[in-house]
């Protein structure tokens, strides 16, 4: 199913030259674009949500320092 949106002729003018230029059809630029919105607002939500609990952002900052730590260990053995 297809449907009709309304941009400006400039607009549109945009949207298919980035679409043409990272070779995707409209329909698909558009998705791609409307995943990016989505994951900058998974994004800005899980920042709220960290900084709205500092023991979170803690066991986060421990984690994530364990995880680079055995990353780090892992390429000096490869």
């Amino acid at each position: 199913m297809t449907t009709t949106i309304k941009v400006s002729d400039e607009l549109r003018d945009r949207l298919k030259a980035q679409a043409s230029q990272a070779g995707l059809t409209l329909g698909a630029h558009l998705a791609e674009l409307a995943d990016l919105a989505d994951r900058r607002d998974r994004l800005a939500a899980a920042k709220q949500a960290m900084a709205s609990s500092p023991a979170g952002v803690d066991e986060y900052r421990e984690e994530t320092r364990r995880w680079e730590a055995a990353e780090l260990t892992d390429a000096q053995h490869d």
